[in-house]
């Protein structure tokens, strides 16, 4: 049987075309190939047998065009390293020879200590865990698992979640009313649609009778009761990421600030909001302000939500890292046919895992699943298999406690030293989460920014993330976010003492 293409090792993509013959055409495609950068320097090419049987011409016709290239200084072969494309002088005329992409780290502008929020210490992934876990999951992997991935995600980490989230969120959810997304903005892009929908359609939740998902009898009262068509708005907190609110936004719906102060969200005016029938809310710890909700307004969210039919999109995103207490429980568990919980990987773990889950009302299940089949971007099976054993080998538990003790040593470096150098600025938000907020005199946030980017520090103002139309509901507040959670060990001396400098 004749040796094919693809038996060999190193793809080459040449054209020989033009006269002369093919040892004549293929040394002017790869002189045009090296000339023009798309082979780089150092490039190594693929033996003279196997790029042979992939041109279908003789191997002594491109062993004897390697030889005459080399000798022209095109290529360099040496024995034990095959043929590579030389390293060549190139000349001002000549095209650049290709370069790799920046990476981020070498950015224009990119602060040289960076204290911005949205990023845990990635340095600190558990790679050796990780992989122990990817090895054991590939192990145990069915063929099945290997095809192409939908659905509400694989079983086996939809399980081990459920579990895991009771023991330590306190959520209530079996693994049918889990659905894994890639990333947090998917799942309530998913969830910002599905209401659209119903809103939009005149078939919402309100007409539907008979049986759910699982055959569990509809009462009076269920979740979504009352949603009546055309309320596309959504309640947001008047602080918080404008990619959410984008995320909204584009999904159809109409954002509508809810006021806050130092006890969370003013839950209680969700009643004067007659419009609104659903409400985003960060209960645990509030991004960007710190603080947690206050158990009156969690049931005053709860109680709204009751009474009108309405639904609380509950983001967790790092509910696990609180340090002076047990952290606080999910909303969720309070009412989980009324409220749809939101969780993510991103800082437990790693941001580019693109990993979260919702744990939803049984009504929103198949409506929420007909639409991620429908195109959305899938989570990678392996990588889920991966998160299940990791969490259920008790490797996730373990990472959490020691990140908890290295975040909370950064924390209680920064706060002694602004009590020391900077005694003058209040913190706060400090009991949970990644970031401390900084209460700044009146005014003088702009000004404290621009000497942080003189010093090269990268910082964030609470004015950056106020939402606009808050104006008229409460005096904009002067801070900065310090996320103490974001610089690796060895940098976080050293960004520390920067801030002081601007501080000072």
């Amino acid at each position: 049987m004749d040796n094919s293409w693809a038996t060999f090792g190193r793809d080459l993509h040449l054209d020989l075309t033009g006269a002369g013959g093919p040892r004549a055409a293929l040394m002017r495609a790869l002189r045009d190939a090296v000339r023009t950068g798309r082979l780089a320097p150092g490039t190594r090419l693929p033996s003279s047998r196997s790029l042979a049987a992939d041109l279908g011409i003789a191997r002594n016709t491109v062993a004897d065009a390697y030889a005459e290239l080399a000798a022209e200084g095109w290529l360099s072969a040496r024995q034990g390293s095959g043929t590579r494309v030389a390293e060549r002088t190139v000349s001002r005329s000549a095209p650049p020879a290709r370069r790799p992409a920046p990476g981020p780290d070498r950015r224009p502008g990119r602060p040289r200590c960076d204290l911005t929020a949205g990023t845990p210490d990635v340095s600190s992934f558990p790679r050796t865990a990780w992989l122990g876990a990817a090895r054991r999951a590939l192990t145990a992997a069915p063929n099945e698992a290997f095809g192409y991935g939908s659905g509400p995600g694989r079983p086996e980490l939809r399980t081990v979640l459920a579990d895991y989230l009771a023991r330590a969120r306190g959520v209530r959810a079996d693994p049918d009313r889990i659905v894994i997304c890639a990333g947090f903005m998917q799942g309530l892009g998913l969830i910002g649609r599905v209401l659209r929908a119903e809103t939009g359609s005149g078939h919402g939740p309100a007409r539907r009778t008979g049986t759910g998902r699982r055959g569990a009898a509809r009462h009076p009262g269920t979740a979504g009761e009352g949603w009546r068509p055309g309320d596309g708005q959504l309640a947001v907190e008047s602080y918080g990421l404008h990619l959410h609110r984008d995320v909204i936004t584009r999904a159809g719906l109409r954002t509508v600030p809810l006021p806050m102060d130092e006890q969370g969200a003013r839950t209680g005016e969700l009643v004067a909001l007659d419009d609104v029938r659903a409400a985003l809310l960060t209960p645990a710890h509030q991004f960007p302000t710190g603080v947690s909700l206050h158990p009156d307004r969690r049931a005053a969210a709860v109680n709204w939500a009751r009474a009108t039919g309405g639904l609380i999109l509950e983001d967790d995103y790092d509910g696990e890292f609180r340090y002076d207490r047990q952290p606080v429980g999910a909303l969720q568990g309070l009412d989980p046919d009324h409220v749809v919980y939101l969780g993510t990987a991103s800082k437990s773990l790693s941001p580019a895992l693109r990993l979260s889950w919702m744990v939803l009302p049984d009504r929103l299940v198949d409506p929420v699943l007909a639409l991620k089949d429908s195109g959305e971007w899938p989570v990678g099976w392996l990588d889920q298999l991966t998160l299940a054993e990791f969490l259920s080998s008790g490797a996730y538990d373990r990472h959490l406690r020691g990140m908890r003790l290295r975040y909370r040593r950064r924390r209680d470096q920064l706060v002694a030293a602004l009590a020391e150098h900077a005694p003058h600025i209040g913190v706060t938000g400090i009991a949970a989460g990644l970031h401390v907020v900084l209460r700044l005199p009146p005014g003088t946030e702009r000004d404290i920014l621009r000497a942080a980017e003189r010093e090269g520090l990268g910082l964030e103002g609470l004015s950056q993330f106020r939402y606009a139309e808050a104006a008229q509901q409460a005096p904009e507040l002067d801070g900065l976010i310090v996320a103490y959670g974001r610089p690796p060990d060895h940098a976080f001396t050293g960004a520390l003492e920067a801030l002081l400098r601007v501080l000072s």
